[in-house]
């Protein structure tokens, strides 16, 4: 058995939190929430792509998908990476990545070029959520890794907020590319902030075991200000053996299928609202009025400032039923408030107030479920089997605008459009109802 005062995984669930390991949590936040801002940006850009290349709603929705074909791809071969070579040097490489996605999307002059750059970015993206949910629950205290995660993952819908209101100001005066533009600029000024101020985690070193690992784990210590250890315990076997057949294990199958499915259901009604919000409201058909791109930009920014509402306040409900009943009657209340944005609105404040509602629901159901993947699968498989759901649940999130596209361009009428969006919601509650997972599972 290990000896737990040498091991560093125990210094850092039992100690208090330091100074230095808040600041490598918020940085997991801050790239989270530019995540957030660049999986919309080709949404906030959407109506200005589809009036320079005349594109039909199928076409748009296409063009709308390729990031998230991206980061279907992302998350499985990178997420997987993240367990193999590293935390830390996973996250540099796809943020390598995104740069250059995001600034070669400017000179894009099709929608051929745009989706190849695209689906670059959604490449970084996709290994990067993995990424960052293995950082930061292993930098995290037992005690504050609960709070450390739910701040994570709202600052998806947060960078996709405050991305909004920049992109809709950009709007007024430039034209689509701008918005590709502040957002490759964003993620560039996050590579020196990883490269000093976020360690590896001793989490994966002690798994690893590189050269010079017992080195290697105190300069990580230090880095988190934390005491060094003077030896290592020996591995355990399972961490000696981890892959990806784990995850498909005896004890781990039904919940990967569970989440996965789940997910990729539920990502199909999410990102229906997140893809779609400003080429309905640009279209005098469903809107009523011809609104601008800056203010599709505008309303959608505000869908996500819903979602980082209801996901903060979704911890709290987590923590009082549990995540599976949380997230059940969160799916529950996407499925209906997604069905009542087929009734459109009159004006700007009552696009507004439809799209907050839902944001609200839909983005606490994704809470629910990445908590569920940092419950469900143990330490050594925990980029691996979330990067797995995450790739699953992309083919969903890649469907959805496309989907969607193609039942417009099909005339079929805004309301119609969105009780079918609806029901992967359903499908996903229907699922997780089978889902193994105890009510202490936080």
């Amino acid at each position: 058995m290990a000896d737990t005062s040498t091991d560093p995984r125990s210094i850092l669930d039992d100690a208090p939190m330091t100074a230095r390991q808040w600041i490598a949590v918020v940085i997991t936040i801050f790239l989270n929430a530019l995540d957030g801002f660049d999986v919309l940006s080709s949404a906030f850009a959407g109506p200005g792509i589809k009036k320079e290349w005349h594109l039909a709603p199928d076409g748009l929705g296409a063009v709308l998908s390729m990031e998230l074909i991206g980061m279907g791809l992302g998350s499985l071969l990178l997420g997987g990476a993240a367990d193999r070579f590293g935390r830390r040097r996973t996250t540099l490489g796809c943020l390598l990545l995104m740069v250059v996605g995001m600034f070669m999307a400017t000179t894009a002059t099709s929608p051929v070029g745009l989706s190849i750059w695209r689906i670059i970015t959604g490449l970084g993206i996709g290994g990067m959520l993995a990424a960052i949910n293995a950082i930061a629950f292993e930098l995290s205290s037992r005690k504050a890794r609960s709070m450390a995660m739910s701040l994570m993952v709202i600052g998806y819908p947060l960078g996709a907020f405050l991305g909004g209101l920049v992109a809709a100001q950009l709007l007024k005066a430039h034209d689509w590319r701008s918005v590709f533009l502040f957002g490759g600029t964003m993620t560039a000024i996050c590579l020196p902030l990883v490269w000093f101020l976020v360690p590896e985690t001793p989490a994966w070193l002690m798994r690893a075991r590189p050269a010079g690992a017992l080195e290697k784990i105190n300069r990580a210590l230090a880095a988190l200000g934390q005491p060094a250890i003077g030896a290592l315990p020996p591995p355990a076997p399972h961490e000696q053996k981890a892959s990806l057949a784990d995850i498909f294990s005896p004890a781990l199958r039904k919940a990967t299928l569970i989440l996965s499915l789940g997910y990729a259901a539920h990502a199909l009604t999410f990102y229906y609202i997140l893809k779609m919000t400003p080429s309905i409201m640009s279209d005098p058909q469903f809107a009523g009025q011809n609104f601008t791109q800056a203010q599709g930009a505008g309303v959608l920014a505000y869908a996500n400032l819903g979602g980082a509402i209801g996901g903060a306040a979704f911890g709290w409900f987590m923590h009082r039923f549990g995540v599976k009943q949380a997230t059940l009657a969160a799916l529950a209340l996407s499925v209906l408030l997604v069905a009542r944005f087929g009734f459109g609105a009159n004006s700007l404040m009552g696009w507004t107030l439809a799209v907050v509602s839902v944001g609200l629901f839909t983005n606490s159901a994704i809470v629910g479920f990445y908590t569920a993947f940092a419950a469900v699968y143990p330490t050594h498989v925990k980029a691996t089997g979330t990067g797995f759901a995450l790739s699953i649940g992309r083919a969903g999130a890649a469907l959805s605008p496309y989907l969607a596209g193609t039942l417009f361009k099909a005339q079929l009428g805004l309301m119609t459009v969105s009780i079918i969006m609806a029901a992967g919601s359903l499908l996903a509650l229907a699922l997780m109802l089978f889902l193994p997972l105890r009510r202490d599972q936080h």
